[in-house]
């Protein structure tokens, strides 16, 4: 296979014969419909006891019905699968019965077939087999098929999902960002443009055209093509959806879950405060803390798993400690919001240690690492051990964890405090190249500068809430008064050792601390 199919080819190809439901985000011109034809040979020439089944493809118009039909009969010529030859017929629209569609058919020895089928969630009823559809977004009714085509998982089909991006609201990234969330349990893959061409994708058209290939000319190559699809190439190539207007988690959403009397804690310092001499300032943050937090902490539930998230500033921004505690029908609920503002590093460590001392059952933690983040992370880290995670921000990050924070607010299992500050930074969440991330620009009065933070603090605690626990075991020291369950010698007498050890750590109860042989 790593002769015929790039490690991305291949890998879906994989995930396509042994999925129920594979989804592929993909760049333009990647090779995946031609993959999908190899997986779909493969898949009708089967007998059934090896798990052959029909195939149905659907693409958007009738070129690629035809175009995938052909590639599927040039493989099974390679493969000398026994296959007839191409056919061609027509189906009957029982809504429209003066419409017929033309299809495309290729019947296997197997007795299975593969048909290229119109568009139209009509087609797949009565079905049974392996579905695919070709460049999803693209596709007139795609709620309305998916719904068609995952019914034929019921008796074992699949389903193969492909596609480039149409904007951020097309159903087909509303699929992508559902499985992001957790709410769909598919197979994704992603290949972008540039891990094609890691794969080796202009190596092999290299081959095929008969050039040589240089580093130099990929590079060229590959800045031809971004210019030449000028502002669409982030979508058509690098599976960045075009971003509608609008905030990524509605201001309606925020506010339903917002809880009042939530307490959220805020501290400002002074410049001079960091010049004060190092006991001089923990003494006042001690008294902060006892004054502030100490009686929020004491009122917790002390069943209850707790977990947090950190994000990380030291002027300028603000440094934000959010602390969730996980409830028994798991909703994330804020118990406590802390921020600091212009507050020494030490002190904010201070802080924090203060409150994951005393907070019940801390479970799992994240932490903002990025530039001066670090320091905190790490002595935290040490500190608490492998249940924190120091997290290097990264827009990889944010496509992983902010789908599933929306999820939450949607599905009404998450808690914020009621506060126009905090809803603000949330609000501030927009679609930044086809991910949802906190803008450049900062938000705030001109003196109290505030950009995003909280959103970055509730994402982190949220993220840890869904953490795999850390395990943890010990070995029990053996008791003293496990000494009485030794087997006794063979006469069933007591060995004066194995006495002295007896009443040496328990006592003779009952015998008024007299041995056997006097009193000890």
């Amino acid at each position: 296979m790593s002769g015929i199919f790039l490690k991305c080819q291949a890998e879906f190809l994989q995930c396509m014969m042994t999925e129920q439901v594979t989804v592929e985000e993909k760049s333009r011109r990647t090779g995946f419909s031609w993959t999908a034809s190899f997986g779909a040979d493969l898949t009708a020439a089967k007998a059934k006891n090896a798990g052959g089944m029909d195939v149905f493809y659907l693409g958007y118009n009738l070129e690629m019905a035809r175009e995938f039909i052909d590639y599927c009969a040039e493989h099974a010529a390679v493969m000398e699968a026994a296959a007839s030859e191409v056919h061609e017929s027509f189906w009957h629209d029982p809504e429209n019965p003066e419409k017929d569609t033309k299809v495309f058919r290729i019947d296997f020895a197997s007795g299975f077939k593969i048909l290229a089928l119109p568009s139209r969630p009509r087609a797949l009823r009565g079905m049974q087999g392996l579905v695919i559809i070709d460049e999803a977004a693209f596709h007139d009714d795609l709620e309305e098929l998916l719904k068609a085509a995952i019914a034929l998982l019921m008796w074992g089909g699949r389903v193969v999902i492909i596609s480039t991006h149409d904007g951020d609201t097309n159903p087909f990234n509303v699929l992508v960002q559902a499985i992001l969330a957790g709410k769909k349990p598919y197979k994704l893959l992603r290949t972008t443009l540039d891990d094609a061409l890691e794969d080796g994708l202009y190596k092999k058209m290299c081959i095929r055209k008969g050039q040589d290939w240089s580093a130099e000319a990929q590079q060229k190559w590959r800045d031809d093509l971004i210019k030449f699809y000028g502002s669409a190439a982030d979508e058509e190539l690098f599976c960045i959806p075009n971003p509608s207007s609008g905030a990524f988690i509605p201001l309606a959403l925020i506010e339903a879950r917002s809880v009042p009397d939530i307490p959220v804690i805020r501290w400002e310092c002074k410049g001079a405060f960091a010049l004060l001499a190092e006991r001089l300032r923990e003494i006042e943050t001690r008294a902060f803390c006892e004054a502030e937090i100490a009686d929020i902490l004491d009122t917790l539930d002390q069943r209850t798993s707790h977990v947090f998230g950190g994000d990380f500033a030291r002027s300028g921004d603000l440094t934000v400690f959010w602390f969730m505690a996980i409830e028994k029908d798991t909703t994330r609920s804020t118990v406590l919001v802390v921020e600091l503002r212009n507050v020494p590093f030490e002190q904010q460590k201070q802080i924090l240690h203060f409150i994951l001392d005393r907070l019940p059952r801390l479970r799992a933690g994240k932490m903002d690492a990025t530039g001066n983040g670090s320091y905190l992370a790490e002595v935290t880290v040490q500190r608490y051990g492998a249940r924190i995670e120091a997290v290097k921000m990264s827009e990889n990050w944010y496509r992983e964890e902010m789908p599933p924070l929306k999820a939450a607010f949607e599905d009404a299992t998450i808690t914020l405090p009621r506060d126009q500050e905090i809803q603000d930074d949330i609000r501030s969440l927009k679609m930044v190249r086809g991910v949802a991330r906190i803008p450049d620009q900062r938000a705030g009065s001109s003196k109290a500068k505030r950009h995003g933070d909280a959103a970055v603090a509730i994402a982190m605690a949220h993220a840890a809430s869904r953490a795999d626990p850390e395990e943890y075991g010990y070995q029990a020291a053996p008791s003293p008064y496990s000494i009485q369950s030794e087997t006794a010698s063979a006469d069933m007498s007591w060995p004066a050792e194995r006495e002295i050890r007896e009443e040496r750590f328990r006592g003779r109860t009952g015998l008024d601390n007299y041995g056997v042989r006097g009193r000890l």
